[in-house]
């Protein structure tokens, strides 16, 4: 039918006239042009195609909800832990899906929040790996309940291990990412249950509370200047931490040189809601009235597990920073005591290097999960 209706189709005069006519000639520029205009098209197909090569693609099932009971609450779930008070709820929330590599993260402090982690959201759905984010009991999004012989580190110790099996972590999969005051609690989850653990990352903590207060007044403090230094540690003499001009003189002459190096303006929403929400009967108590020691009789003053960390035979990831508080030659020394352990080390970061030697954190921290992930 196709050939019959092109055959009874009319005619053209060329056609009807049997004359050969031929097609007009294209002069030579014009066919270069043509020519030139055909390649640009072809390059320009040839350069989507890489571009899309060359974009991340997503493990398979990294969005994948089935069997999830947090499916309605977009991955956020409270969890009950019993404690020596009694039993209280503290929030997580689960973020992608990966049956291998799952990475629960503890925030510092103590008492500070989950907050500050959220520039994860911008590194770890494309490197396919499953996070939670967590608030400790006493912070933020988490029960708050006004019991001081609550916060000490073999109870938040507990804490975590129930928070573990809730969430249906294993050796096959957990991984734990602590961060300052998180790296004192994950080192300590890990010489009790480290048989749960596939991965440890102790990030910006010293594994000596002592050597980190040296630090800080051998090294760090010295290089203030000296009227200023000598007004802030008369406020701490005087416990006068909640007068404005305290944390006024901290901020610009401390914060920003070894905190988080931008100019507080600057600082992400992320950061400046944690430190907003920080839990000052926690964080007292426990650390101290700031970020420049551990001092003042606070009950983490004499922590030390410097003899303790060749115990630790879980792959490990020590994170440390140049301009931290937290001593970067110790942080590496750490790395070299576990059975274990890798050091990566972020030149141009702080305390907060998650900000502000971002790319080389992260990039460090996927490439050692990936890689423990393969067995290497």
């Amino acid at each position: 039918m196709r050939w019959r209706a092109a055959a009874t189709e009319p005619k053209t005069d060329r056609e009807v006239m049997n004359v050969h006519v031929p097609p007009p000639a294209i002069e030579p520029i014009a066919l270069v042009r043509k020519s030139l205009a055909l390649f640009a098209v072809m390059a320009c197909l040839s350069c989507g195609e890489a571009v899309r090569a060359a974009e991340p693609t997503l493990p398979v099932g990294y969005f994948d909800n089935s069997g999830r009971v947090d499916v309605l609450s977009g991955g956020a779930r409270t969890i009950e832990v019993q404690t020596p008070k009694g039993k209280f709820k503290v929030w997580t929330k689960r973020v992608g899906n990966n049956p291998r590599i799952k990475l629960l993260l503890l925030h510092g402090g103590p008492g500070a929040t989950h907050e500050y982690f959220e520039a994860c959201d911008s590194y770890f759905p494309g490197a396919g790996i499953e996070y939670y984010y967590y608030d400790q009991l006493g912070s933020a999004r988490s029960d708050q309940p006004d019991e001081p012989a609550l916060w000490d580190v073999p109870r938040f110790v507990e804490e975590v291990e129930q928070v573990r099996q809730a969430l249906g972590l294993n050796r096959d999969n957990f991984y734990l990412l602590g961060h300052s005051w998180g790296g004192i609690l994950a080192m300590e989850y890990a010489l009790k249950y480290q048989r749960n653990l596939k991965g440890l990352i102790i990030s910006n903590m010293m594994s000596s509370i002592p050597a980190y207060n040296a630090y800080a007044q051998q090294k760090l403090m010295p290089a203030m200047k000296p009227a200023v230094l000598a007004e802030i540690l008369r406020y701490e003499s005087a416990k006068d931490y909640d007068n404005p001009r305290y944390m006024g003189l901290l901020v610009p002459n401390y914060y920003t040189e070894h905190i988080l190096r931008m100019p507080p303006e600057q600082w992400p929403d992320p950061v400046n809601r944690a430190f907003a929400h920080l839990n000052k009967k926690v964080y007292v108590p426990m650390q101290g009235p700031s970020e420049m020691g551990c001092t003042g009789g606070c009950k983490l003053e004499k922590w030390d597990r410097s003899g303790d960390l060749s115990k630790i035979t879980v792959p490990t990831l020590v994170i440390g920073a140049r301009h931290d508080t937290m001593d970067p030659t110790h942080m590496k020394w750490m790395s070299q005591q576990l059975a274990h352990g890798r050091y990566l080390y972020c030149p141009n970061g702080s305390h907060m290097v998650l900000y502000d030697d971002q790319q080389i954190w992260f990039t460090g921290l996927v490439t050692f999960l990936k890689d423990v992930d393969a067995g290497k």
